[in-house]
């Protein structure tokens, strides 16, 4: 039971000597300046000293959006093709040529300067047990295959060094994850074999042990688990009791994958203030949806709740989330991945700094990952794969009740 209560900070390395933090070994990539040419209107000739430059017209502001995303493509937290590809024939599907039936296919993904995207693992409704196993597997296989398929288009990646590579390679990332934590069955052994198999983002919804009341022991030891193969956890959807303790407990930052501001529009999967700021602060990321019923209608709106996250949770912690081809209505002008650059156009006439954008499309996503494959490599040299089982750990709070798991909680936090 020794290496259950054994929490990885990753700031103690071995033996004692300090570990810098993620963000002070990989810190956020610059942002390489923008061509003179998309740089913005020249002062007029004739305007005397300190005479301000005229408004940045409509295209001038398009092609600095463009100008920003092809030196830091957009990383998208969340794509449902998957599930839409359960619905057609996808191995005669050409995902390269473009058709009519997904939103994010291949030429779509590159008009709007996408560099990576996360591929949800969908899971039917009502099902759990093995059968959220076999759908989890069934899903990771899909993916493979689709990528092998399109292959001038598409690469399959696991960590932020693949995902550069995939785009100096001129291809899309596929990111396998997030899959709901109904995809475990309350198994650990499930977990090690999805992460070996690719996976890379699990969601902390769908399972009792990361339920209203919050994390069970098992829950706990699960985020342990997940920390040490490298695997993120995803809040969105998340109750709070479930969303503050696992940032009690987790290692490496966490994902909100899909998740905007409740201060500006009341939602499930939006953040409080509260959160917002905690999250910032424990180096995570909020990626907003280009959801409508979550940001509003219009692209003015998504960049309201992108400022918000900003402002509460600061420059590193905000991101974005097409939610594209998960059956959700989007913003006008947003319909599919070719309006990202449109929606940079808002941000820049909003006087975004482009240092802001470019984390904000890539750098806040590479940070993330390079953390949690860090805070990976650590926890391995600090502890074995988990042997607990769900029955070790939370047979007592079954038995006890709330009070039990308060009191696990607190022998954990003692254990520290």
């Amino acid at each position: 039971m020794a290496d259950l209560q054994d929490d990885l900070h990753i700031r103690a390395g071995a033996g004692g000597m300090p570990v810098p933090s993620s963000a002070e070994i990989h810190p956020p990539e610059p942002c390489p300046p923008i061509p003179s040419a998309c740089a913005g209107h020249a002062p007029d000739p004739g305007a005397g000293p300190g005479t301000a430059p005229a408004p940045a017209g409509e295209d001038d502001l398009a092609a600095r959006a463009r100008a920003v995303l092809r030196a830091h493509p957009v990383a998208d937290g969340c794509g449902g093709l998957l599930r839409a590809l359960e619905r057609l024939r996808w191995y005669a599907y050409d995902l390269e040529l473009g058709e009519s039936g997904v939103e994010a296919d291949v030429p779509r993904l590159r008009e709007g300067l996408v560099g990576a995207q996360f591929w949800a693992l969908h899971q039917p409704g009502g099902v759990g047990g093995e059968g959220a196993v076999a759908a989890a597997l069934e899903q990771l296989d899909l993916i493979g295959a689709v990528v092998r398929a399109h292959p001038d288009g598409l690469a399959l990646a696991h960590d932020a060094g693949q995902i550069a590579d995939a785009r100096n390679r001129g291809r899309v990332a596929v990111v396998p994850g997030p899959v709901r934590a109904t995809a475990l069955a309350d198994s650990l052994s499930v977990l090690r074999s999805l992460h070996a198999l690719g996976l890379r983002v699990l969601t902390l919804t769908g399972a009792d042990w990361a339920g209203e009341a919050g994390l069970t022991r098992f829950g706990e030891e699960t985020v342990r688990e997940m920390n040490r193969l490298g695997v993120a956890a995803d809040l969105s959807g998340a109750s709070a009791p479930t969303a503050h303790r696992t940032l009690d407990v987790s290692r490496a930052p966490v994902l909100c994958t899909r998740s905007a501001a409740g201060a500006l529009r009341a939602h499930p999967d939006n953040l409080p203030d509260d959160l917002l700021a905690r999250l910032g602060a424990a180096g995570g990321l909020c990626m907003v949806p280009l959801a409508a019923e979550q940001t509003g209608p219009t692209v003015s709106d998504v960049a309201d709740h992108l400022g918000h996250v900003r402002a509460v949770a600061g420059r590193h912690a905000v991101g974005l989330s097409g939610t594209y081809d998960t059956g959700t209505a989007h913003p006008l002008e947003l319909g599919d991945p070719s309006g990202y650059p449109r929606l940079v156009a808002e941000l820049l006439r909003r006087d975004w700094p482009e240092a802001d954008i470019a984390l904000l499309t890539w750098g806040n996503v590479q940070r993330v990952l390079r953390a949690v494959t860090f805070a990976a490599r650590a926890a391995r040299q600090r502890r074995e794969p988990s042997a607990a089982t769900r029955a070790d750990l939370d047979g007592r709070r079954e038995a006890g009740g709330g009070g039990a798991h308060r009191a696990a909680g607190e022998a954990v936090d003692e254990g520290r």
